[in-house]
């Protein structure tokens, strides 16, 4: 079986537990890279060319811009999934579900009969509405139950990760 973790992450400052801290890693790029180790998967950062604001503030306007808009922001690079078995994709809970980018990557590639292995993370907002829009971008994959991460304890997150991987028959 061939793996991709595909991930979206942001950098700078983000929400965790009520307050605004600055990150020099993303709780997803974190969370993608402990299950690249622990799945031997290739890893894939899902990028916007236009880069996020750090400021928390201004990231979250221009979120809800992007999705009010339906925008599908440019990726600086594009990865063929055609090799692959599964996708693990990883990306933080914006507005309700995934941070447009990665409906970019999604749609800029054929997910038939791929398994699509969603890992979201937040600080309780959970999965919210972003496996729907998933089965939705990619009708013809098959869409596994989600995990959730709160990102504040994704540092620490490997056990529920393992398990997750393990239910899903990729470890």
């Amino acid at each position: 079986m061939k793996i991709l973790t595909a991930y979206f992450s942001h950098s700078g400052e983000n929400y965790f537990s009520g307050k605004i801290i600055n990150v020099e890693k993303g709780n997803t790029a974190i969370v993608a890279e402990k299950i690249a180790a622990m799945t031997g998967s290739d890893l894939f950062e899902i990028k916007a060319t236009m880069p996020y604001p750090k400021k928390y503030a201004y990231c979250v306007k221009r979120s809800r811009d992007e999705l009010a808009d339906n925008a599908r922001p440019e990726l600086e690079r594009y990865i063929g999934v055609l090799d692959y078995d599964t996708v693990i994709l990883g990306y933080p809970n914006w507005c309700g579900t995934m941070p447009m980018p990665v409906f970019t990557f999604l749609e800029s590639a054929d997910f038939s009969g791929k398994k699509i292995l969603p890992l979201c993370t937040n600080e309780g907002s959970g999965l919210a509405r972003s496996v729907s829009d998933i089965k939705k971008l990619c009708p013809s994959a098959q869409v596994e139950e989600g995990l959730s991460v709160k990102g504040s304890d994704a540092g620490e997150c490997d056990e529920a990760v393992r398990q997750w991987l393990e239910n899903n028959g990729v470890i």
